[in-house]
């Protein structure tokens, strides 16, 4: 049984922490990005070492006070978001943000957990290297939140997903030691991996506290294009030729659909169209390559070569870095005009690449079964992960369906789940689903779940309600 963050509480832990530490909730705290929920907190906490962390954890232990970690806000399945019960204390990195250490001959950074995405890029940069994790939010979220959600983003195909991109981890476990697992080693065979453990535990086994992130030589010639296809089956046939063709210099490969244009058109008709008629799809192809490399080159001989065999209709090859940002500002603009039409359901899925194509062209048919609809089919086509967001046909009022959001989540869900895919790819479960986990989940690997859940935190003080239910 968790207890409040009540004063008592707080006057005690108070006396351990420097002065300023412990802050009043901001509503910065307590929001998350679509407003699905309004969080509860007695205070928020905001460490500056890892030793402050640690007495932190100790205190809630002792007092059996739930703890709710938070980066920068940013999540979209509210694990950063309690909303009821007894008042947790919000555990903020955000003061947690200084570089500890940066190692380009090794191609490795030290980073504490509150430093901003964008800032651990800047510093890559400023050695001649770069941080592959690229994310529309990269100015405001944090190291240890990417972490915490194994956070995905348009570099995975080449680079991977966040646990990827991590040799070690500094961490306070939920009895408040400190482990001390900030290492730069490629190879440490020494048991269970336990940063692979709290990487994408989205802070129920503990709290990171820092990184070592691994860096990349940055390209020495760097290019995109946007490539009108007929389908999503010939981008899947263009993706496979375009690594055929160029290797592992691919280093994101964007489905887009022309509703996505229609929605930039209709909200933010500021945003420059690629194409005077938008097609029904189109990818966005990133390459990075070597000095001596010519990207533009490559790019068009593999448009000649997919216009050859039918699987691109028409293209423009950026001519310039300026361009080729203008086609990731598209890209990239493409979450905030679905906001601002108003989603009935939106779904972060992943799909064997073979089932994508087929999920796409019966999942429309399917939902049209529950009422008219329109669809912005849209992500990161190279790792299989779709944003397939649901939306009310063009001049009616998104509350006159919100009723329908339940049962068209689970038509969708129930398809991916039946061709061997994922309902959550990159955004993790929060609370937002943890129903769906249960749904879904094979039963063995959530028992496993629970078991590491209750060894590690048997008070259930770890951001109580995040991934599993409190029980």
């Amino acid at each position: 049984m968790l207890n409040a963050a009540d004063p008592g509480f707080l006057n005690g832990l108070e006396g351990l922490l420097p002065k300023g530490t412990l802050r009043t909730p901001e509503p910065r705290y307590l929001e998350e990005p679509r407003g699905r929920w309004h969080g509860i907190a007695g205070a928020v906490a905001c460490p500056a070492s890892v030793d402050e962390v640690a007495a932190i954890v100790r205190h809630c232990a002792a007092a059996q006070v739930g703890i709710v970690p938070w980066g920068g806000g940013t999540g979209l399945v509210g694990a950063q978001i309690m909303a009821e019960g007894p008042l947790p204390l919000v555990l903020s990195l955000e003061r947690m943000n200084r570089m500890r250490g940066v190692y380009p001959e090794e191609n490795v950074m030290l980073a504490e957990a509150g430093i901003i995405l964008g800032d651990v890029h800047r510093a890559a940069e400023a050695v001649g290297r770069v941080f592959p994790l690229t994310l529309a939010s990269q100015g405001s979220c944090r190291i240890g939140g990417n972490l915490s959600s194994n956070a995905g983003g348009v570099n995975v195909l080449r680079y991977g997903n966040a646990r990827d991109l991590c040799l070690g981890l500094e961490a306070v476990l939920p009895d408040g030691a400190i482990w001390h697992g900030l290492k730069r080693l490629r190879k440490d065979n020494t048991g269970y991996d336990l940063r692979g453990l709290l990487i994408g535990a989205e802070g129920t086994l503990g709290v990171i506290t820092a990184a070592a992130l691994r860096l990349f030589p940055k390209p020495a010639a760097e290019g995109a294009a946007l490539l009108v296809v007929p389908s999503p089956a010939a981008a899947l046939r263009l993706l496979a030729l375009a690594e055929a063709r160029l290797g592992q210099v691919v280093s994101a490969f964007e489905l887009i659909s022309g509703m996505g244009l229609a929605f930039l058109a209709e909200t933010m008709p500021q945003v420059r169209q690629p194409f005077a008629d938008a097609p029904d799809w189109m990818v966005l192809i990133d390459l990075g390559m070597a000095e001596g490399a010519d990207p533009q080159a490559a790019l068009e001989g593999l448009f000649e070569a997919a216009l050859a065999q039918g699987l691109v209709m028409d293209g423009i090859v950026a001519q310039s870095l300026a361009q080729r940002a203008g086609f990731w500002e598209l890209r990239e603009t493409i979450p905030l005009a679905n906001r601002a039409v108003g989603a009935v359901s939106s779904h972060d899925i992943s799909l064997p690449l073979g089932e994508v194509a087929g999920f796409i062209e019966r999942a429309g048919p399917a939902l049209a079964r529950l009422g008219t609809w329109r669809i912005n089919c849209f992500g990161h086509l190279g790792d299989g992960n779709l944003h397939y967001n649901v939306f009310p046909p063009k001049g009616a009022k998104l509350s006159e369906f919100k009723g329908m959001s339940e049962e068209v989540k689970t038509l969708v869900h129930d398809m991916v789940n039946a061709l061997g895919g994922s309902v959550s790819a990159e955004h993790g479960i929060g609370r937002l689903k943890v129903g769906d986990l249960e749904r879904y989940g094979d039963p063995a690997k959530l028992a496993a779940m629970r078991a590491i859940k209750a060894a590690l935190d048997p008070l259930g003080i770890m951001n109580p309600g995040a991934v599993l239910r409190r029980v």
